[in-house]
């Protein structure tokens, strides 16, 4: 299934995997192994499958942090939206 990758592009692949960056993992894997993009999307779902049965507490929650920030960014122009309204 897999075309022979060697362990440093396999460990980066995971780190992607790890990171919720799939699509960069398959990236990844398609730069190292010049399989096509199917192939590559069934190696990469079947690595996170694994991964995850193995080391379900690597995985980061990339969402809970990317809506944190989208939340600041609304408050932020809330404030400076207030502040511009008393300052006119």
């Amino acid at each position: 299934m897999s075309a022979d990758i060697s362990p440093e592009e396999k460990n980066e692949i995971a780190d992607a995997i790890f990171a919720q960056r799939k699509i960069h993992a398959i990236k990844l894997y398609r730069d190292a192994s010049g399989q096509g993009l199917k192939e590559a999307k069934d190696f990469i779902d079947s690595l996170t499958a694994e991964l995850q049965e193995k080391s379900p507490e690597r995985f980061t929650s990339g969402s809970a942090s990317s809506s944190g920030c989208g939340s600041a960014a609304v408050l932020l122009i809330f404030v400076v939206g207030v502040i511009g309204y008393w300052m006119a």
